[in-house]
């Protein structure tokens, strides 16, 4: 019997570096009435349902260069989705020299270099708070793979795939390969920082730090925008609607929600 691609998967001579990125961004607005706060979360699940978020994975699946085996994905109720796509090596059509350097990933294109076996996973998030008013949507993506290429090539398609007003992104190489010599490679290309990784439009936008233990090859990058309009916070209105009071305390609101998110602390 002849074995189809998903059920032969030649692992010989691979490389056995893992790099992982994990991909987190949040969306916040601001929903005075319960009404409010179910139209948002009905609108962002029916926006980013498992149907939209394969789409997104296999983009990413194709932007790594990986053959995709299986996909599993799921809607939750009351919101909130899930989809897992398990990948291996796909077909090389080129391997462009950029794919060593430090530079941000292209935006769909071609299958640009080999890969051997990964998984990619997405889950979503949609909360509010009862007390503030304030909903927030966070999804967390996941790109891990075995060989040459690092999923950070995808990380341009993922941040263009969603509205963020905060991301915080990691970054790790976990393991180690081998020269024709014997000698162990704990990391195969260079890296200084995500934020290399990062398109100059979009680095203008938000306002970034960088938390990274270069011995260990873990890499942290939280990003918040720098731009605040109060009209791109509210669902089904605008600040025109609201009294100069109410603008600055839903300003003030929301601006202490985002700097709690992105400081990963309480601050009153």
């Amino acid at each position: 019997m002849k074995l189809t691609q998903e059920q032969r998967i030649q692992l010989h001579e691979f490389n056995n570096l893992t790099k992982s990125l994990s991909f987190n961004m949040y969306d916040i607005c601001y929903t005075r009435t319960k009404e409010e706060r179910e139209a948002y979360i009905a609108y962002i699940d029916e926006q980013y349902n498992s149907d939209r978020l394969t789409h997104i994975l296999t983009t990413v699946a194709e932007i790594i260069g990986a053959h995709v085996l299986n996909v599993a994905k799921q809607d939750y109720v009351p919101q909130g989705a899930s989809v897992t796509v398990l990948v291996s090596e796909g077909p090389v059509v080129e391997i462009p020299n950029e794919s060593y350097e430090e530079s941000p990933g292209p935006l769909p294109d071609n299958v640009v270099i080999q890969l051997d076996k990964s998984h990619i996973t997405v889950h979503t998030y949609p909360e509010y708070d009862p007390n503030e008013g304030i909903s927030t949507f966070r999804a967390d993506i996941d790109v891990s793979t075995c060989g040459e290429i690092s999923p950070l090539k995808a990380l341009n398609y993922l941040i263009h795939s969603f509205d963020t007003d905060i991301m915080t992104i990691d970054y790790r190489v976990r393991g180690f390969t081998r020269d024709i010599n014997g000698h162990k490679l704990f990391i195969d290309h260079d890296i200084s920082s995500i934020q290399n990784y990062i398109p100059d439009e979009v680095l203008e936008q938000y306002h970034m730090i960088d938390v990274n233990v270069y011995q260990e090859h873990i890499f942290h990058t939280k990003c918040k925008l720098r731009e605040f309009d109060l009209n791109n916070y509210l669902f089904g209105y605008t600040k025109d609607q609201l009294s100069p009071r109410e603008q600055d305390e839903i300003t003030e609101r929301l601006k202490i929600e985002m700097d709690e998110i992105f400081y990963g602390k309480n601050i009153l």
